[in-house]
C-alpha cells in the first residue's frame, strides 16, 4: 500500500530539484553580487535537499506489501516530519540570502519564501495525519495511507512557480555556476523518477 505513497512521493522530489537542478549556465553574468548570492542560497540548500532525498528514499524503501503498519508509520511520519524542516529551512535561507539583485527581486524572494514555508506546514500535516492512524487495523491504515498519497500527489503537483520565478534569468545562471547546486542536482533527479512498482 505504500507503493502509492512511495510513487508520489518521487513527484515530490521535483520540488526540490525546482530548486537545485539548475542547468549549467555559461559563465556570461560576471555580477559578483549576485555570484554571492547565489552560493549563499546553494550552500544552504545542499544539506537540506540531502534530507528530503532521504526522506524520500526512507518512504521508498518501506512499501513492501509485508511492512507491518507501525514501522510504515513511524518511517513515513519521520520522513514527513524531515521533509518538514527541510523546505521551511530552505525557505529561511533563500529569506537570509535576501532578494537577488534582479528586476522584482524583493517579491521573487517573498514569493518563493512563502511558497517554500507553505510546503514545510503541508508536510507538517501529513506527518500529523500519519500519527493519527490506526495501525492495529491493516484495511483502515491502508485507506488512511491512500489519503495521504493523494494529497501527497496533490502537493507534488502544486507549483514550485514561485522557486522557478526566483531562478529564471541571471540567477540560475549564477546558480548554476555553484558547485554545491550542481553536485545537488545530480543525485536528486535519480529519486525523482516515478516509481515503477504499481500498488
Amino acid at each position: 500500500m505504500n507503493k502509492k505513497l512511495a510513487a508520489a512521493l518521487s513527484g515530490g522530489a521535483v520540488l526540490v530539484l525546482a530548486l537545485t537542478g539548475c542547468t549549467s549556465g555559461s559563465d556570461d553574468s560576471k555580477n559578483d553580487a549576485l555570484n554571492a548570492w547565489a552560493k549563499q542560497v546553494c550552500d544552504a540548500v545542499q544539506p537540506q535537499a540531502k534530507k528530503i532525498e532521504a526522506a524520500n528514499a526512507a518512504i521508498q524503501k518501506e512499501t513492501s506489501d509485508n511492512s507491518e503498519p507501525a514501522q510504515v508509520q513511524k518511517t513515513d511520519a519521520q520522513a514527513f516530519q524531515d521533509m518538514s524542516d527541510a523546505y521551511k529551512a530552505i525557505g529561511d535561507a533563500v529569506n537570509k540570502a535576501g532578494a537577488p539583485q534582479v528586476d522584482n527581486g524583493q517579491k521573487k524572494l517573498r514569493d518563493a519564501v512563502k511558497e517554500l514555508h507553505s510546503l514545510g506546514a503541508s508536510y507538517a500535516s501529513l506527518k500529523q495525519q500519519v500519527d493519527k492512524l490506526d495501525t492495529k487495523d491493516q484495511a483502515k491504515f491502508a485507506d488512511g495511507l491512500k489519503d495521504i498519497a493523494t494529497q501527497l500527489d496533490k502537493l507534488s503537483r502544486t507549483g514550485s512557480d514561485a522557486l522557478k520565478n526566483l531562478e529564471e534569468g541571471d540567477v540560475g545562471k549564477a546558480m548554476a555556476r555553484q558547485p554545491s547546486c550542481k553536485s545537488t542536482s545530480t543525485s536528486t533527479s535519480e529519486s525523482a523518477a516515478p516509481s515503477t512498482a504499481n500498488g
